[in-house]
């Protein structure tokens, strides 16, 4: 009678587990200081066939939004809540607050978590659920070797702060090294942030567990900097200036569906190139030609990323997000020792305000900016088995949505307090909806501030400003989602309406500084 019951007991287990579905592996990829147009799949001229790949299987957004700045788009990204609610809208040199981490509440799931890239916070994310995590704990470094000088080469361009060279803290699981001077001479930030990822997927494929990897790369984060044999594909490619390949990008999204003609074409905030000297062509474009072979040595990467997944028997069934953190940037860094080329190890430059605006086609401004150039990331999802191939989704999201939608996804547990520490609720809502077609409306506003920026999104109409003292632009972004036209004088009293709204939050977000 025992063994009877034992048997029948362990059948309604297996029924059981039968019964529920298979956790899906997610594989989350961001990348720095990305132009919405920079992706052959947004119209761009360089080359990202597996990027493009992805977006041809799966879907791509066109209103999917970020914080317009690295550190507290990441912080949205990692915990679902507004940078405000976790301590990340002025500083990284703190922990997350009141907040857990996507690595915590999949590892609690089952999942196994693994991070490599950037971080842009104070924490090891070994210490915030992750499996293993290893790349740049800082924000921004030199891409072939973040540390000190090597034998027999020349010095790495690093930035300084108060008269001493940052150095740069890396870390390799719970080692933290403060520089880290790489011992391999083809080091190259984007390569080997790879080169952990495909180790630790080799290590795990026999692990039937599901899989959460948070793939952060830096590239095309200046300093631009790439291999030769990459900058080599693009010379010459942007010898004719500004206008002639915004304008191409411009056809390129019309003409693929992306965006149709309510996007109007922003104002060009760059100068006729024929004004320029035959030097300054010379050296912008070098510089996009860098910044073009950065992000085709990604696309490279993320190549191999898929290659690996594939041998290790993982593809089949993997959600696979792909965003930038915020948009081009238009910042100059200068460095009083600067030498060599642009594109080598010993020289920083910056992409600039010029091709800031090409890359964020056709939006307006740049990184830093709450208006559209700044806050609109390229969003791509890729899962055949559940999402419609070549779709597109005009869903107004957000990078606080990431953690409500793989919740939604995975069925895990979003707690109430975590190590003692209330935590704030989830502030998303999940894609799942927009992942099946189904033409989801936001059910909430959403809101953004970040130096001088400012906006809100409420339905139909967007309030945005650059200058917290300054008056407030308003759009009706469904019909003008590159803000071409300012509405804000023809309807005072959604200005008002929004901007108490943009208070209230304000009230209920904000933390002490």
């Amino acid at each position: 009678m025992k063994t009877t019951s034992f048997l029948l007991a362990v059948l309604s287990i297996a029924l059981l587990s039968c019964s529920q579905p298979e956790l899906p592996n997610i594989v989350l990829i961001s990348v720095d200081d990305m132009g919405w147009s920079d992706l052959g799949c947004y119209g761009s001229e360089i080359r990202t066939p597996h990027i493009d790949r992805l977006a041809e299987e799966g879907m791509r957004f066109t209103q999917f939004h970020n914080t317009s700045k690295c550190f507290p788009s990441r912080a949205c990204l990692l915990t679902g809540i507004y940078a405000q609610q976790s301590g990340y809208d002025r500083t990284y040199n703190q922990r997350l607050q009141h907040a857990v981490t996507l690595g915590e509440v999949l590892r609690d799931t089952g999942y196994i978590t693994l991070w490599s890239g950037k971080h842009h916070g104070l924490e090891n994310p070994i210490y915030r659920g992750f499996d293993h995590y290893s790349g740049l704990k800082d924000g921004a470094c030199n891409h072939f070797n973040p540390g000190e000088q090597r034998p027999g080469e020349g010095v790495p361009a690093r930035k300084s702060w108060t008269g001493e060279k940052a150095k740069r803290a890396w870390c390799i699981d719970s080692l933290m090294l403060v520089p880290y001077t790489p011992e391999e001479k083809d080091f190259y930030t984007t390569d080997y942030f790879t080169h952990y990822a495909v180790d630790w997927l080799e290590s795990y494929k026999d692990d039937k567990r599901p899989l959460f990897l948070y793939m952060a790369y830096t590239a095309p984060h200046d300093p631009l900097m790439a291999w030769p044999e990459d900058i080599a594909r693009y010379e010459g490619g942007y010898d004719e200036g500004y206008e002639a390949i915004r304008q191409l990008r411009y056809a390129r999204q019309l003409e693929m569906g992306l965006i149709d003609e309510s996007y109007r074409l922003s104002e060009a905030t760059y100068p006729d190139w024929d004004t320029l000297s035959p030097e300054l062509k010379a050296e912008e474009s070098a510089k996009m030609e860098v910044y073009a072979a950065m992000i085709d040595r990604l696309d490279q990467n993320v190549g191999r990323l898929l290659k690996t997944l594939e041998e290790t028997g993982r593809a089949e069934h993997t959600l696979i997000l792909f965003v930038s953190d915020n948009g081009a940037s238009a910042e100059m860094v200068h460095l009083d020792d600067d030498y060599g080329e642009i594109g080598s190890m010993t020289r920083w430059s910056s992409l600039g305000p010029q091709w800031a605006n090409v890359s964020n086609t056709p939006f307006r401004y740049f990184k830093n900016y709450s208006y559209e150039g700044g806050i609109n990331t390229p969003l791509i999802a890729h899962w055949p088995a559940y999402i419609q191939p070549g779709s597109f989704s005009r869903f107004p999201g957000h990078f606080i949505d990431i953690m409500a939608t793989l919740v939604d996804l995975t069925g895990a547990d979003y707690p109430q307090v975590f190590n003692g520490e209330d935590i704030t609720p989830m502030q998303g809502e999940s894609l799942i909806p927009a992942f099946k077609g189904e033409n989801p409306v936001r059910s909430g506003p959403l809101f953004w501030e970040w130096s001088n920026g400012q906006a809100v999104r409420q339905g139909h109409w967007k309030l945005v400003r650059w200058g917290k003292e300054n008056p407030w632009d308003l759009y009706k972004v469904s019909e003008d989602p590159s803000e071409t036209n300012n509405l804000a004088d023809l309807f005072p009293d959604t200005v008002n309406m929004m901007d108490g709204m943009f208070r209230t939050w304000q009230q209920e977000t904000g933390l002490e500084p």
